[in-house]
Parts: structure tokens; sequence; C-alpha cells
């Protein structure tokens, strides 16, 4: 029987991007579905090959010239990373065919070797697109809205039309599983032993092969170190001692986690009035599930119990915000807000030269206070737009004419 497939809100833009450039990479984490939704998309005539295939991949690193005859384009090409000394080949036959669109159709799991070879060889010619899990939407099948998630009432009654709504148990079974397709669509039913397996190939693939990390223990206890540590702000001093490395070690080892997609570092709002308040970023894992499996929390009853009840409800708000942007192919100019009294705005979204706050609450009760900490960004001097607090509400509700509690299941 053949899988249920589930709709992704980057398929149209796949297919537009497609008709405007050469080439178009996607890149993610590992087990999103890259592959998945490039094949659904596939048209008869573009030829598929993966460089998980060992021959194929000697072919692709050995001898480009003779893989690209054997594949010629309209193809797409799997696992890109593997073969870096392609992409100049690529490079000249997109040259040589005159730069018509949606010749090559690339996916890579890992950023940090991949993407400086694609901006040398493939400068101008290639479209970098992001995938992440199943978003909310995409999991339910919800009517998806055409513009990402701004907390303005136009864009807020919109999203309330195809909205829907959570209870406590309900939004923290979601956070505790996470949004990779396998567990989603229940194609793996041992959510433990999805994130155990991940961990294992994650740690031994993209970590030793590509990013030559030679204590794989000590990497293991800085990523677990890290989970425990979602939403917080950055101490690398910190991480470094929990994992018996050093801070040079851990910043180093901090990158690799950005560039293969586990994590996401969410900088300061920085104006010149506040640029001396806080520099240092906060951490947020871009997956909730591995986070829980990396944390320990053994059911989702424990973790919405538990101390860290609020940091996951927030990383899942954030990671939610992310994938109504990265999946429309628009990428947020997005912050949070600390002063120096410590009263903090979980996130900022800066469009057209106005700052938009939102705050993410795991309450149900509405309370004025929450949007409160909204007053402290007066002092920026900029224009403010309407903000949000998205929390476990069962319905859109006013705090006043600009400010609104939302129900999470509305992004």
């Amino acid at each position: 029987m053949d899988e249920i497939y589930f709709p992704r809100t980057l398929e149209k833009g796949i297919l537009k991007v497609s008709e405007q450039f050469p080439a178009l990479l996607l890149t993610g984490p590992r087990q999103v579905g890259k592959t998945t939704l490039l094949l659904h998309l596939l048209e008869p005539e573009r030829r598929y090959v993966s460089l998980d295939d060992l021959a194929l991949r000697t072919l692709a690193n050995e001898d480009p010239s003779l893989f690209l005859q054997r594949f010629p384009p309209p193809v797409l090409i799997d696992e890109i990373q593997y073969a870096p000394n392609l992409l100049p080949y690529i490079k000249l036959e997109i040259d040589r065919q005159k730069a018509k669109p949606g010749l090559f159709w690339l996916t890579g799991s890992q950023q940090f070797l991949l993407m400086s070879s694609i901006t040398e060889s493939l400068a101008g010619r290639v479209a970098i697109i992001n995938l992440l899990g199943f978003s909310m939407r995409e999991e339910d099948q919800r009517e998806e809205p055409e513009e990402p998630f701004l907390p303005t009432p136009e864009n807020i009654f919109e999203r309330e039309k195809s909205g829907a709504l959570f209870t406590l148990p309900e939004i923290f079974k979601r956070i505790w599983r996470g949004s990779f397709p396998a567990l989603v669509t229940n194609k793996i039913k041992e959510r433990d032993l999805f994130y155990s397996s991940y961990v294992q190939t994650y740690l031994q693939r993209d970590v030793s092969d590509l990013a030559q990390v030679g204590n794989k223990e000590a990497f293991y206890r800085f990523l677990k170190a890290c989970a425990a540590r979602t939403a917080q702000i950055l101490n690398l001093s910190e991480l470094a001692r929990d994992a018996d490395i050093s801070v040079t070690t851990a910043k180093n080892w901090l990158s690799i986690l950005q560039a293969s997609f586990q994590v996401f570092l969410l900088p300061p709002y920085a104006s010149n009035i506040t640029k001396r308040l806080v520099k240092r970023p906060k951490l947020y894992f871009l997956d909730t599930g591995l986070a829980a499996y990396l944390t320990e929390w053994s059911t989702p009853e424990t973790l919405a119990a538990g101390a860290m009840a609020g940091a996951f409800f927030e990383t899942f708000v954030l990671t939610e915000i992310l994938k109504s942007w990265w999946h429309r192919l628009r990428f947020p100019a997005i912050f949070y807000f600390r002063n120096k009294d410590k009263r903090e705005v979980d996130f900022l979204i800066k469009k057209d030269q106005k700052i938009y706050p939102i705050e993410a609450k795991l309450g149900a009760t509405p309370k004025k206070e929450w949007i409160k900490s909204f007053n402290t960004l007066k002092i920026l001097k900029e224009e403010i737009g309407p903000g949000c607090v998205i929390s476990l509400t069962n319905m859109v509700f006013p705090f006043d004419a600009r400010n609104y509690a939302i129900p999470v299941g509305i992004i």
C-alpha cells in the first residue's frame, strides 16, 4: 500500500523557484522529508539519483563529467554534500545551457561544508530553500494562509478561520513527539527508538564524517546540555563546563548544531539606544521532540508538569513561527528583547520599519499583565505595531485595540 503523502506548504514555492533559477538546493535537518517532497513534485522527464549509493558517490567525485553524462539535467541529486567535486561541473553545465531554469534540484542535510562549496561554485545560479519538520497546519492538513504569521489583526483573523484549538495535554503530546514526518504520520510508532537512531546517525555521519569531531561522547554531552537550555540566553562557559570541553570547542560545536539545523540562535534586538544592554543570543532547539528526548522527559505528561514546560512551549511557538515564514520562502527579521531590568519580550518581528511584539505564555486565561512587557519597547524610539500573546486560550481575545491573546493553533 502506498504511503499517505502529507502536502507541504513549500510545494508552491519550490515550483516557482524552479521556473526562475537553474538550480535549487533544498536543505534542512535529516529526516524532515526533503526527498519525499521533491519526489512528489518530480516531473516524468527529471531523473532521480541518490549519492547515498556509494558507487554513484564515487563516480560523482572521481569522474564528475561522466556522472553528468549518465544523469543529465533535468535531474534531482539527493545528498549533494557527499560529492563536492561535482559542483564545479554542475556550474559548467548550467553555463553551457545558458542558465536555463529548473536544470538541477539538489538536497543536502549539512550546511557546514555544503554552503561554502555551493556559494563558491554556484553563486547567483542556485536558490537555497530551508525545510523543517511538519508545522501544525501541515500535520492537520488544514488550509494554509498565503502570508506568514504576523500579529496584525488582519493576519490573526485570517488565520483564525482555519485555526485549531488545543488543550494542554494535546499540545504537549505534539511537543514531546516532535515534528519529524515518520513520527507524525505514525510510520514509526516507537518514538524513543526513532530519536535514539536519529542521534546515532547524526553523530556517526554528520558530525564525525563531515565536521570531524573526534570525541563523540563529549559532543553528545554538549548536545544534551544545549537541549537542557532551550529558550535560554546562551552561556558558552556553562555549556563548555557541562560537556567538559573548552569554550572554543563549545563555540565550534554550536556552529555545527546551527549548520545542521539542530538549533537556532535568536539574536537580541539592537538599536543605537539598546545595543549595550544584552549581546548574547537565545538558544532554541528546532525540534521539540528531539530536545525532550535528549532531556529525558519520558512522557508528554511529565514534560507538561515539569520545570521546563514553559521553555518547551516557547520553543514550540518559535519553531511554528519560523516554519510559517521559511516554508513560504520568506526569512523574518526576528529577535528577542531584554532591558537592563531583565524585562523581556519573547519575540520581535521587524517588518517595514515596524516592530511587532510576540509573547508565548503557557496559560489558558488571558491576563492583562501578559502584555506589560510590551511597554518596555518604548525605549527603542521606533514604531511599535500590534502585538499578541500566543497561549492556550480557546478564542482570540483582545487586550486592547492593538494587542490580542490568541490560541497557539492559529499560527
